[in-house]
């Protein structure tokens, strides 16, 4: 499991263990970082289109909730990148209520 590594991290047993071992933990680690960074950036994304609707994303989060609309931030995200007529739509909807 350390092919392509360099120099005795690939054939001294103890040192090859060792950084193998301690590529596990930064993969596991990382698993968590990689969903820690994509829900920061679509709460960037809904921040920012939400804004250009005149609304903060706190607001427009809590306005969702209360008008009982379930949808998740990836597919809020979605929606405000590439159909930004459809955010448009979740938003005045909420207005409204």
């Amino acid at each position: 499991m350390t092919r392509g590594y360099f120099g005795c991290r690939k054939n001294v047993w103890t040192v090859a263990k060792n950084t193998w071992e301690k590529g596990l933990q930064y993969a596991y680690r990382d698993r968590k970082n990689k969903k820690r960074n994509f829900r920061a950036l679509w709460i960037q994304r809904i921040n920012a289109a939400a804004r250009l609707e005149g609304m903060s994303y706190s607001k427009l989060m809590g306005a969702l909730h209360k008008a009982g609309i379930n949808i998740n931030r990836k597919a809020l995200a979605d929606l405000a990148m590439n159909e930004p007529q459809a955010f448009k739509a979740i938003v005045e909807k909420v207005k409204a209520a």
